[in-house]
């Protein structure tokens, strides 16, 4: 029997399996995609996640992000982080990144997925795996999850996420967010000649469609796709607990509001430690209570800010609102930290 089995790979899983191994814990990483595997991603890192990623050990490249920047027309209202850098990090550059760090830790690794879970007094039978812990990291629609029953009804406002990259030069080091009455544009630098701009919209229509509702990005139309349109959905994924025995929820797995304050990666590679740092003490019901301390300030932000973009022509009071009270957006984006 193996101490830690980790269903899925993405980055959450892999920093669970990399600090479950630097813990002394045996552990597998069962994973059905190839490395590197891509998805719709913002791809800007908050500096809380890049320190977390240099606690693990893990160097990678990409283009520094000083702080947000809020434009809606003519109108723009920015803040730096404070105390730190963000990183805009390729998708499949970071997951690549975390598996060799993994690989080195002595983490192993199958193909294919779990199966079902059965639990015990002793450990948790998962399909051909006998682990004395499971860690639950597939993803948004997480089918152990589901499987588990801690998934909650969904709701009938949802928005969904449309990312592709176009190969220009970066023109800023912030995350730029266009505000539009359709949605919101996350602009990110990931490179020196390449930015990601993913799409955030209650509307299900095409990117480029998406992309037209915010006049400043007009540009990009002519621009070389270095990418392919990906997307990702329903975004709001409401859980009644992330814990069930020995099994325990982590990343996106664990619920998710929305992408709107680009904090996903930091959420993940924060919750994945915390959940290891549970099954080491033998506490794994300690977890809801840490997960719930360390996601509070995103769930609350992320929720009001939903509850003023579905306000009629609430997405066009957020710019002014930023420009007006200076300090107040400065330290929303230093909470983004």
């Amino acid at each position: 029997m193996i101490d830690v089995l980790v269903a899925g790979g993405g980055p959450a899983g892999l920093a669970a399996a990399v600090h479950a191994a630097l813990a002394g814990l045996e552990t597998v990483v069962v994973e059905p995609r190839a490395t590197p595997v891509d998805k719709a991603c913002g791809e800007g890192v908050m500096p809380s996640g890049v320190a977390a990623l240099r606690a693990l050990g893990v160097d990678v490249a990409g283009h520094p992000l000083r702080g947000i920047r809020y434009v809606d027309g003519p109108r723009r209202a920015e803040a730096d982080f404070r105390g730190g850098t963000g990183l805009g990090i390729r998708r499949t550059v970071l997951h690549a990144a975390l598996y060799r760090r993994a690989a080195e830790a002595g983490v192993r690794f199958a193909p294919g997925r779990v199966g079902a879970v059965v639990q015990d007094a002793d450990g948790v039978t998962a399909g051909e795996w006998r682990a004395r812990w499971l860690v639950a990291a597939d993803g948004l629609h997480s089918p152990l999850r589901r499987a588990l029953g801690l998934g909650l009804p969904a709701r009938p406002v949802v928005r969904y996420g449309l990312r592709r990259h176009f190969r220009v030069s970066p023109w800023s080091e912030h995350v730029e967010v266009h505000w539009s009455r359709h949605g919101e544009a996350y602009v990110t630098p990931v490179g020196e000649e390449l930015v990601g701009v993913a799409v955030l919209s209650r509307e299900r229509r095409g990117y480029e469609a998406h992309l037209a509702a915010h006049p400043a990005l007009a540009f990009l139309s002519g621009a070389a796709p270095a990418s392919a349109v990906r997307g990702a959905g329903p975004l709001l994924q409401r859980t009644r607990a992330r814990t069930a025995g020995r099994v325990l929820l982590v990343g996106d797995a664990a619920g998710y509001v929305d992408a709107l304050t680009g904090e996903g990666v930091a959420l993940a590679l924060a919750t994945a430690e915390a959940a290891v740092r549970c099954l080491a003490a033998g506490r794994p019901a300690a977890y809801e209570a840490a997960w719930r301390r360390l996601t509070r300030r995103h769930r609350v932000l992320t929720h009001a800010l939903l509850g003023v973009c579905r306000m009629p022509g609430g997405g066009g009071l957020v710019v002014p609102a930023a420009r007006a009270l200076p300090r107040a957006f400065a330290g929303v984006v230093h909470a983004l930290q």
